[in-house]
């Protein structure tokens, strides 16, 4: 993979404009994974949530034999701007703690809700794996 940078643009932090992906491997995409535990409790704090689906998505790219440096893109649904806004140097840990420095194309959206009313934040992913 190739991250996507023109020259004359100003870096972005924590996420890429872009990849490229050339060459065989395998497809991953997950499901949105909202901030629940195994047990399907959440905390009551959008960093936590964030926490709790990072982990999730590292998880399932384990089951699939990938890791966090295989995600090319991530999309995040979240239910309330000025709780990310506050959450930040806590969402910063959780993104450290789980994905490093990995730093994947991203697109944030606020929205109205998510189907469980006590999740704060849900993340897609896609990642790819190139053969060995």
């Amino acid at each position: 993979m190739r991250i996507l940078q023109p020259a004359e643009w100003s870096k972005p932090r924590g996420f890429s404009h872009g990849v490229e992906v050339d060459g065989p491997g395998k497809w991953i995409v997950l499901a949105g994974q909202t901030g629940g535990d195994e047990k399907g409790d959440y905390a009551p704090d959008m960093a936590a949530q964030v926490g709790s689906a990072l982990k999730r998505i590292v998880k399932l790219l384990g089951e699939a034999g990938a890791g966090p440096e295989h995600i090319v893109r991530l999309t995040w649904y979240l239910t309330s701007r000025s709780e990310y806004e506050a959450a930040g140097p806590g969402i910063g840990a959780a993104w450290k703690e789980t994905l490093g420095r990995n730093f994947p194309p991203s697109t944030l959206l606020y929205i109205d809700g998510l189907v469980d009313q006590r999740a704060k934040v849900e993340i897609e992913v896609t990642a790819f794996v190139p053969k060995a």
